[in-house]
């Protein structure tokens, strides 16, 4: 489940309220008590709601979980209850908002590519790049898993990704040396090799790639690609600039994986908040 530990949530109440919360402070109202309700303005795939929960937590309150991290709920659904004192429930209000609208809205968006690629291929696999906002990369890939998708790479350190850029500090010929090298270095890992055109592809394919990524292709080209090297035993991935929109149209092809960044860049869900007298 990956939740963000509390160094990182103190992180962001800090950013907020640096020295207290002035306005609360001042109406001398903190230590009455209240209930703030967070509810889904519209449909949406949860994501952040425990953390929101966590947030409350450190500042004194007790919250009440009612839709967990990867849960669909519809307009009006009750995501969390939270009771305690005034200015517990004013200080982590924004931060535990701000947090779950962003992170649901990526979530949001995995679950649709998702779905519209798996209502062609049921079985084909939604992989989310290592490009989300700098900063935000843990909280980016427990939002893409908790919409369905999955992680393409975390970072430089997991996987072999060979790209043209690579490529390029070996000379004309050096695909097939390359690969050599790292299946001998890296015994234990599928070699991945991004190519952008099919004459690449069948090129890596022949000099032993395990993993081709069709770096944007059109769907009519990942769909040639793959009847050109129907029977070879690899894997096929496209990737750039798939969304929601032409995820069926990709999933389509006879590609396994579809690497897309898109979700990254989703407008965030819509929370409702409300805070009233206990």
């Amino acid at each position: 489940m990956f939740p963000l530990d509390d160094d990182a949530l103190l992180r962001l109440l800090k950013e907020d309220l640096p020295h207290g919360d002035l306005t609360t402070r001042s109406l001398g109202i903190g230590a009455l008590p209240g209930v703030l309700t967070m509810r889904a303005r519209g449909a949406m795939t949860v994501c952040g709601s425990e953390e929101a929960a966590r947030i409350f937590a450190l500042l004194g309150a007790e919250a009440e979980l009612h839709a967990p991290t990867g849960q669909r709920t519809a307009a009006g659904e009750t995501l969390l209850v939270a009771r305690g004192r005034a200015e517990a429930l004013h200080a982590g209000w924004k931060v535990a908002q701000t947090l779950t609208e962003w992170a649901s809205g990526i979530a949001t968006s995995a679950a649709g590519i998702v779905d519209a690629a798996r209502a062609t291929a049921p079985g084909i696999v939604v992989a989310c790049t290592r490009k989300p906002a700098p900063f935000t990369r843990a909280l980016s890939l427990r939002a893409i898993v908790a919409g369905g998708a999955e992680i393409h790479r975390t970072g430089l350190s997991e996987t072999v990704l060979l790209f043209p850029e690579h490529r390029i500090f070996g000379g004309a010929d050096a695909l097939a040396p390359q690969i050599a090298r790292l299946r001998a270095a890296c015994p234990e890992r599928r070699i991945v090799v991004e190519v952008t055109t099919r004459d690449d592809a069948l090129h890596a394919a022949e000099a032993g790639a395990d993993v081709l990524q069709l770096e944007k292709f059109a769907p009519e080209d990942v769909a040639a690609t793959a009847e050109t090297l129907v029977g070879w035993p690899g894997c096929l991935a496209a990737a750039g600039g798939i969304n929601a929109a032409n995820a069926a149209a990709y999933a389509a092809t006879g590609a396994q994986v579809l690497v897309t960044s898109a979700p990254y860049y989703a407008k965030p869900a819509d929370v409702a908040v409300t805070i009233e007298p206990a």
